[in-house]
Formats: C-alpha cells, sequence, structure tokens
C-alpha cells in the first residue's frame, strides 16, 4: 500500500544526503533510471511488493539491474530500503525524489496528451509556449496519446487542465442533450 508520507521523509533524506554529497545530479538520473525500470517492468514493481519475496532475493535482483547503472549513493539506498523493509515503497520513493528535485531547481512538469503522437518540433514550441505564457523558467515536457480523446489535446501543468478535446466537446453536446432545456423551453 502507498505511502506518500514515508516516500517523501525517504526522499528528503536521499536529497539531503546527495546534495552533501555533492552528488544530487547523479542521484537523480539514476532515479530517472529507476523510475523507467518501474514504469516498464510491472513485474519488477510487483517483486518489490511481493510478501513471499524473502528480503536477500529481492536485493539480489535490484543489484543485478542496477549493477553498474547506478551510482554508489543509490546503489547504498537501495541496499538500505532493502535492510529496513522499504522496498516495496521504492517506486513512491523515486517518483518523490523526482519531483522533490523539480522543486529545488524550479522545474514544473507538463503533460500534454493527444489521439495521435506529435512532431518534436511541435514539443518544443509547446514548451516555448507553455514557458512564455505561464513565466515558467524550467518546464519537463511528457507527452502521452490517448486515442479516446478523437482530437485535439489536454494539457496539464501546475494542477491546471485545459481540454480542447472532442472527446470533452462530445460529453458537452450529451450533457445537453441530457438537460433537454429545448423542449422545457417550448411548453
Amino acid at each position: 500500500m502507498p505511502n506518500p508520507r514515508l516516500a517523501g521523509r525517504y526522499a528528503k533524506s536521499l536529497v539531503d544526503l546527495s546534495t552533501e554529497q555533492g552528488q544530487l545530479e547523479t542521484v537523480y538520473a539514476d532515479m530517472q533510471y529507476l523510475q523507467a525500470v518501474c514504469k516498464q517492468s510491472k513485474d519488477f514493481v510487483s517483486m518489490l511488493r511481493s510478501p513471499v519475496i524473502p528480503g536477500d532475493k529481492k536485493k539480489a535482483i535490484i543489484e543485478a539491474i542496477t549493477k553498474g547503472k547506478v551510482s554508489a549513493v543509490t546503489s547504498l539506498f537501495n541496499n538500505l530500503l532493502v535492510t529496513k523493509s522499504r522496498e516495496s515503497d521504492l517506486p513512491e520513493i523515486v517518483n518523490a525524489f523526482i519531483d522533490q528535485y523539480n522543486t529545488i531547481k524550479g522545474i514544473h512538469k507538463v503533460v500534454f496528451t493527444t489521439a495521435v503522437p506529435i512532431s518534436d518540433e511541435l514539443k518544443k514550441s509547446i514548451e516555448t509556449k507553455v514557458k512564455s505564457e505561464q513565466g515558467l523558467s524550467g518546464v519537463e515536457l511528457e507527452t502521452k496519446t490517448d486515442p479516446s480523446l478523437i482530437g485535439g489535446f489536454v494539457l496539464e501543468f501546475n494542477n491546471n487542465l485545459i481540454d480542447a478535446s472532442i472527446l470533452r466537446d462530445l460529453r458537452d453536446v450529451k450533457k445537453q442533450f441530457a438537460k433537454n432545456t429545448y423542449v422545457r423551453n417550448i411548453r
């Protein structure tokens, strides 16, 4: 069961430790790698959360996946999580670390969802437009595709949502027909 407070505390400790040792950028790159592993492999996340698999097996699997790809600080941190039986919270800790890093660096996460994939040129123009319109210094653009949108886009940033999709328009029309305001006005 995810525990955001616990994840935030462990992430803060790792941020403080890596800052103290001058390896914040290195550990950030390690966390991006671990986040990609967690997103790509549901089996890895299931293994971390499994109460049946003993801690030493989990530790060996984590070491095998991260050997030579993460720094010593991250490797020791992963070992600490296994020792404290907190390895099941690794995906949440990784996400919390990245969020805290982005806050420190002033980077704002922007999620742009479309019905079809978009070009790199359009990605750059969206980043530039969001930066200039909202006065943001740093933007990290994540693009997603969702064919159910039919067309248009959905833009999410700083707890704001701009939904300019055809799916939303169709839902609005459906609500208008459900209210049936025109029949009531005729009487």
